[in-house]
């Protein structure tokens, strides 16, 4: 059996930082990491789709990914998404990531060419063969267009280095099929953050979202009450956590919206995402929503 303890649990997608002058503020990401770190927080997703990774350089996503690994330490598990258009460029950062030390890197398959199965699998195995890194297949359809078959996704958990999914897609059904043909001897991450505890009741063992990073303790929490099979109260608390998730994405532009709720939670200026997000302005509405979360955790 393989060792996948430090990939099981809470993980945060985490967003990408900005100052006001649109260059990346590190220091900020460095804070944020930590306090996550002392949130129960496993580890974090750096540079996917919440990381705003398509809006980064290849420079902007290395330094991301070393200002993340230096905050991290050694006992908290660092994640990065190397996924690019070009398996050239994805092999690049994903040697940038074993340079530093990351624990993992992940990858979406190659975007926009809407590329077959077979290129599919070429880009993924360019990426894999290219350092010694574990590597976690991110499937995210509704953004990809691209459906991850049944057979190229056995194929791909066959190999060792293949420890996991984060798998995105909003059927849950899949969670069962990933986890039927990988077996237990890997790590299913459930991605859909409103459907949490469907996810893993279907066969994920982990979780990576954009929504944990405004309210980690309320989903280290339900992580705990699933782990527990204290499923009625698991229930109760996912429903809080969607109300959560609702209120969020009636604003201007989720991220925008959850980079406000960050800085009134946790007391860093997360700034602003990257255009053609849409800013979010700390108006009352956002206020309300981190009061919410501050109500529901004290609730706990």
């Amino acid at each position: 059996m393989k060792d996948l303890a430090k990939f099981r649990g809470v993980f945060v997608a985490l967003n990408a930082i900005y100052d006001e002058n649109d260059e990346l503020n590190l220091e900020a990401t460095k804070e944020l990491v930590k306090i996550y770190k002392s949130k129960g927080i496993k580890g974090v997703y750096a540079c996917g789709s919440t990381g705003e990774g398509f809006l980064l350089s290849m420079e902007e996503r290395m330094a991301t990914a070393q200002a993340v690994k230096e905050a991290a330490g050694d006992d908290f598990t660092v994640i990065v998404h190397v996924g690019c258009a070009s398996t050239k460029e994805s092999i690049k950062l994903a040697k940038h990531c074993e340079s530093i030390g990351v624990d993992a890197v992940s990858a979406v398959p190659a975007v926009y060419y809407r590329l077959s199965p077979a290129s599919v699998e070429k880009h993924w195995n360019g990426i894999i063969d290219a350092t010694d890194l574990p590597f976690i297949i991110y499937n995210i359809p509704q953004l990809t267009a691209f459906n991850l078959p049944y057979d190229l996704f056995g194929r791909m958990a066959a190999n060792p280095k293949v420890i996991g999914i984060k798998n995105s897609e909003e059927p849950v059904f899949g969670m069962e099929r990933f986890r039927t043909i990988a077996g237990p001897d890997f790590v299913i991450f459930n991605g859909s953050d409103e459907q949490f505890i469907g996810g893993r009741l279907m066969g994920a063992d982990a979780g990576i979202g954009g929504t944990y990073g405004t309210m980690p303790e309320l989903f280290v929490a339900l992580d705990k009450l699933v782990n527990e099979n204290k499923i009625e109260e698991a229930k109760a608390l996912q429903f809080k956590i969607n109300e959560v998730i609702f209120d969020l994405l009636s604003c201007a532009s989720l991220y925008g919206a959850a980079k406000q709720v960050i800085s009134l939670r946790f007391g860093i200026d997360a700034g602003q995402p990257r255009s053609p997000f849409l800013p979010v302005p700390c108006d009352d509405k956002v206020k309300a929503i981190a009061a919410k979360i501050d109500r529901f955790v004290a609730e706990l």
